[in-house]
């Protein structure tokens, strides 16, 4: 699934490309968010609305609107979150929602930039994308690889990141290997996955390419999230899907306990790609650990 066009964004010499929705009457009646035409970026690309972050909706409580940002991770692009990302933007389960999504530069059909790109400099491309588009408070959340980049943005930008949610965070450093990766991508695929999110992720790796993806895989795999998280002063929710085998429960809940403020959860019986294949759990998880970290709690979630 793909969400339009997008909006092409330029920031620190990198270019990938923006999507974004809020929640609001067309969302209600189960229709998908509008994303912006397809140009250079202008926050007057964006709805307007989804620019006021920190202001009260007209004839609402008054009250911050959540925004959520989805960072993908290696090889792969947006479209692996567009369910989610349409589940969080209808407002059912977080009423108010803007949600972001990104294709980072490199991947999918955006520039290959002529170089190896550090995992925090893809947090600063994000973080000055956002203040562009006038956002002043989020939750970041990330896949695979993008758990990376969203620990890195919450260090950079802690005024920024209000919480952070990390599904099937990597790397273990028990398991920091290329080749224990792509025998647990195997496995996860072949036994944890639909056929149509298999489809969507070797499609998107397909687009990538090889060689982008060789060339930031030891990025991903020299990445010390272990010890990066420790610092992470904002609530952080560790979320898995149960039958996952690349983001291993002992290793997930290590995370959770190292993060100052952290909660594990789980979907059962989902592979990796938890987001596409169970996006109302996925989506009602954060939305719940949001609310409650909102209201200054931590621990297990809500039921």
């Amino acid at each position: 699934m793909k969400l339009g066009s997008g909006t092409v964004v330029t920031a620190n010499g990198l270019t990938g490309r923006l999507y974004a929705a809020e929640a609001g009457p067309d969302q209600s009646r189960g229709e998908s968010p509008s994303t912006s035409e397809h140009g250079p970026f202008k926050p007057a690309d964006l709805n307007p609305a989804a620019l006021q972050h920190g202001t009260s909706r007209p004839g609402s409580p008054k009250r911050d609107r959540p925004v959520f940002v989805l960072l993908h991770g290696i090889g792969v692009t947006h479209r692996y979150f567009a369910k989610l990302h349409l589940e969080l933007s209808r407002g059912k389960q977080a009423p108010g929602a803007v949600v972001y999504s990104f294709d980072l530069p490199g991947f999918g059909d955006t520039p290959r930039p002529g170089r190896q790109v550090s995992v925090g400099e893809y947090a600063a491309f994000v973080a000055a994308v956002l203040a562009e588009a006038g956002v002043q408070s989020c939750v970041v959340v990330g896949h695979s690889m993008g758990t990376q980049f969203a620990v890195e943005l919450a260090l950079q930008e802690p005024d920024l990141v209000s919480g952070v949610v990390l599904m099937g965070p990597v790397v273990d450093p028990s398991r920091r290997s290329a080749t224990w990766h792509a025998l647990a991508l195997t496995r996860d695929s072949l036994l944890c996955e639909a056929p149509t999110t298999n489809a969507v992720v070797f499609t998107d790796y397909f687009r990538t390419g090889l060689r982008w993806y060789f060339t930031q895989l030891p990025v991903m795999l020299g990445f010390p999230l272990e010890t990066r998280i420790r610092g992470v002063q904002q609530p952080v929710l560790v979320l898995r899907g149960g039958r996952d085998p690349i983001a291993r429960r002992p290793w997930c809940e290590y995370l959770a306990a190292e993060a100052p403020h952290g909660t594990f959860a789980e979907v059962p019986a989902r592979g990796h790609v938890v987001q596409d294949t169970a996006p109302s759990a996925v989506a009602h998880a954060i939305a719940r650990w949001a609310e409650t970290t909102a209201d200054g709690l931590r621990g297990s979630l809500p039921g």
